[in-house]
C-alpha cells in the first residue's frame, strides 16, 4: 500500500529529527551566515536537509523540493515538498530545547497564497512531540486531535511573536511591541515560527503573529492551525507569509490585526528603510 502525503511527511520529520538529535549531543558550530551576521546555519542543517532531499526523491519520485539550505528540484507530479531542515536554529546552536523539522507537502504554484498545502509534520527532536496535519483530516498532536478553543479576551490572551534578522526591522518590531505588551496577558518569543504555530494548535498560545517569514517557516504551520479550526491570515492585503502572518482563532487575529494597522505596523518591508540590511 502506498503512503500518504502526511505519513511521509510524519517518517522523514521524525528520521531527520532523530539525526538532528544524536548531532546536538555531540559538538555543534556555526557552519555559515546568511542573511545577516546573525541568521546562522549549522551544518546540521545541511546534514538534515540533503537526508530529507534524497528520502524524498527515493518515496516520491517525480515530487519538487524546496529547502530553506538551498536544495530545489522541480515537480513533474503537481507535488512539491517545503521543508525546513531545522526551524529555530540558534535555539539548536545554543541547546534550547525548541527547534523543529517542519515539512509540507503542496500542490500548484510551491508560493504562499498560490499553494495549496495538502499535509505537513513538524517534529520536535527535544521533546519526541509531533505535530501533523493532512488537508480535510484535521490536525494533531501525536494520536491527540486538536482543536482552537473560544478566545479569551485580548486583554487575557497570550501572543506569540519573533523577530527578524535585520537590526533595522527588530527596531521596528519593537516598536509595535512595546505598544501592544500592556494590551496582552504576556508576550512569547520563542524563535521557532513552526512550533509556535503549532502552539496556536493546541491552545498553549492564544494567538500568533510575525513578519519576514519564509515560505519553509510556515508551510507545515499553517495547516497544523488551519485544521484545528483556527485562520491564517495576510497583513496589507499580501498573502501570509513574507509581509505578515497572523494565526489564531478568527475574532483575535481580527482584534490583533486592527491594532497594527492603528500602529502603523503594516507598511510593506520595503517601505522601512534598512529591513532587509545588517
Amino acid at each position: 500500500m502506498s503512503q500518504t502525503l502526511v505519513q511521509v511527511a510524519t517518517m522523514l520529520a521524525r528520521e531527520a529529527g532523530e539525526h538532528i538529535a544524536a548531532a546536538r549531543a555531540g559538538h555543534v558550530e556555526v557552519h555559515a551566515t546568511k542573511s545577516s551576521a546573525v541568521d546562522v546555519v549549522t551544518a546540521v542543517d545541511k546534514e538534515s536537509e540533503e537526508l530529507l532531499f534524497e528520502r524524498l526523491g527515493q518515496l516520491r519520485p517525480g515530487d519538487g523540493f524546496l529547502g530553506e539550505e538551498g536544495k530545489a528540484r522541480e515537480s513533474t507530479t503537481g507535488v512539491t515538498w517545503v521543508v525546513d531542515p531545522i526551524d529555530g536554529t540558534v535555539n539548536f546552536l545554543y541547546n534550547i530545547p525548541h527547534y523543529a523539522v517542519s515539512i509540507a507537502a503542496v500542490t500548484g504554484e510551491a508560493k504562499p497564497g498560490a499553494w495549496q498545502v495538502e499535509a505537513g509534520a513538524i517534529f520536535n527532536p527535544a521533546t519526541g512531540e509531533m505535530f501533523s496535519a493532512a488537508r480535510g483530516e484535521g490536525s494533531y498532536l501525536g494520536d491527540q486531535r486538536l482543536q482552537i478553543s473560544s478566545p479569551p479576551p485580548m486583554n487575557l490572551a497570550l501572543l506569540a511573536t519573533g523577530f527578524a534578522y535585520s537590526s533595522a526591522m527588530r527596531r521596528e518590531q519593537a516598536r509595535v511591541i512595546a505598544e501592544l505588551l500592556p494590551e496582552f496577558r504576556d508576550i512569547r518569543r520563542f524563535g521557532t515560527a513552526s512550533l509556535d504555530l503549532a502552539s496556536v494548535a493546541t491552545g498553549r498560545v492564544d494567538v500568533f503573529f510575525e513578519r519576514t517569514l519564509m515560505p519553509w517557516d510556515h508551510a507545515a504551520g499553517e495547516l497544523v492551525v488551519t485544521e484545528a479550526g483556527g485562520v491564517i491570515e495576510g497583513l496589507g492585503g499580501q498573502p501570509p507569509g513574507r509581509e505578515g502572518l497572523f494565526a489564531g482563532h478568527p475574532e483575535l487575529v481580527a482584534q490583533l490585526k486592527s491594532r497594527i494597522v492603528a500602529l502603523q505596523g503594516d507598511r510593506l518591508l520595503s517601505e522601512i528603510p534598512g529591513w532587509g540590511l545588517e
